[in-house]
Order: structure tokens, then sequence, then C-alpha cells
């Protein structure tokens, strides 16, 4: 299978996992690492997670676009876009000042991402069954001190395999935010924190990457941003009534096999 075929492949797995509390760049890193895929930097698994980010403006357009054009004369629109900053925050120090260990070592163990799978999936099952009280409901009225814990929370899916869908959905469900609202609020955090990831994965790679390189990551771009439309006009109505168990056991059930294929081998 040539690299053009694989690319494309790996977007559309991109767009269809990033939004869901399974790691889209565990995924991605271990179809790759089966495929044989080896992309330069690994800036193609970082840079096309942008594609399926834009598929969150393109459904919720309207909304972005109210909200910024309101926010200087309304205090809620001020404080919705403040609440995703602040959360943003977090993501900023930790994703500069750990990039480089991220890339080389975390990026390159696929071991710790089956095994992130699984724990993550575990967490997943235990907090969807958990009664816990809920006090939010409104992804756009978080307090701004709830916003910021999430922000921090959201750092540990820098461990992939962790997701960071998985990580701030959880994160927020126990500090008492509603399914619903949590997967909203991560769909917002996901585009400042995904944009950023981008933009200085770019700058880091810019150097290195080649004109085939970028051919690759334009198809798996395009891919993901198709698929992730999808994903995210569907992800809240099945939340909402299902809950976040399929998700968990299909993370256990993953990293399992992983780990499986490995121990044999491959």
């Amino acid at each position: 299978m040539n690299d053009t075929i694989i690319a494309g492949l790996l977007g559309l797995l991109e767009g269809l996992t990033e939004f869901l509390p399974v790691s889209s760049t565990g995924h991605v890193l271990l179809a790759g690492h089966f495929f044989g895929f080896q992309s330069t930097g690994r800036a193609f698994e970082v840079l096309i997670q942008l594609g399926a980010i834009l598929a969150i403006f393109g459904v919720y357009a309207k909304l972005l676009i109210e909200t910024f054009v309101a926010a200087p004369r309304d205090p809620q629109a001020r404080r919705f876009i403040g609440s995703v900053l602040i959360a943003f925050l977090p993501a900023v120090v930790i994703g500069v000042l750990a990039h480089d260990f991220i890339k080389r070592v975390l990026f390159e163990t696929p071991v710790l991402i089956a095994v992130m799978l699984i724990l993550g999936g575990v967490v997943l099952l235990f907090v969807d069954r958990w009664k816990l009280e809920v006090r939010h409901n409104d992804a756009t009225k978080l307090p701004l001190a709830t916003a910021f814990k999430i922000g921090v929370i959201q750092c540990l899916a820098m461990i992939p395999g962790t997701s960071r869908s998985g990580a701030t959905i959880v994160g927020a469900m126990l500090m008492g935010v509603s399914k619903r609202a949590a997967a909203e609020f991560s769909f917002f955090l996901s585009m400042p924190t995904m944009a950023g990831a981008f933009a200085y994965d770019l700058y880091k790679n810019r150097d290195a990457l080649n004109s085939d390189d970028l051919g690759l990551i334009g198809i798996g771009f395009v891919a993901a941003f198709v698929s992730a439309v999808f994903i995210v006009r569907g992800l809240l109505s099945f939340v909402s009534r299902h809950g976040y168990g399929l998700f968990g056991w299909w993370r256990i059930i993953l990293g399992t096999l992983v780990l499986l294929a490995i121990a044999a081998g491959y």
C-alpha cells in the first residue's frame, strides 16, 4: 500500500476519532505503526488534526460568529470566550515545554499508547456509570475556575492514548458538567488547542518538511475534515441517550488487541 493511500486512510481515522473519547492520536499512531508509515518529525499526525477541528467551526459557525460579534457589548459572550481561552492556557505551557519529549519518546512507544487506551477505557466506564451531580448544563456558561481545571486535565492527553476529548469530558463531568455540555465544551476547547498545536508543530518542522510531506499532510487534512463533520453532528445526540460506555469498551478491547499483536512480534 503506498503512502498516498495510507495518508488518506489515516486522515479518515483521525476525523472519525478526534471528538470521540478514544484518542485520535493513539489510533493514528498505532495504525501508522502497523502500516509501517513513518512521517517526517511525526508532523503528519499532528498537522492533520486541524482538518478535523475545522469541522467544528463548520457546525458551530453561526454560534461562534454571533459570539464574537456580540463580545464587545455582551458580558456573557466575553465570559464564554474567556472560559475557552483560560482552559487553553495550560496546554500552551506544557505543550511548549514538553514538545520534544512527547514527539521523540511518547509518540514512538506503541506499548504505552495501548496501556493508556486500556486505562482510559476503565476510567471512562467508571465515570459514565457514576451518578454524578449535574450543576452545569450549558457549555457556554461554565465558571472560569471550572474551565481552567478542565484545561489542566486536558494536558494529560499529551500522553498519546489518553485522548484529549476523553480527558476533558471526564474532567468536566467530575466537576458537575452534564454529558452533553462536557462534549460541547470539549469541542470548543479543541479549536484553540489544536490550532496552537498545528502552528507550533509546523514551526518546529518547517525546515524538515518537503513537498512530498506537505502533499501527504494535505491529503490527510482533507480526509480528516470530511469524516469529522459526520461525527460532530451525531455525537452529541448519541452521548445524550447512551453515554460513553461504548467508547470505554472500545478502548479496552483495542488496547488489549494491540498489546497482543506487539507481543506476537507485529
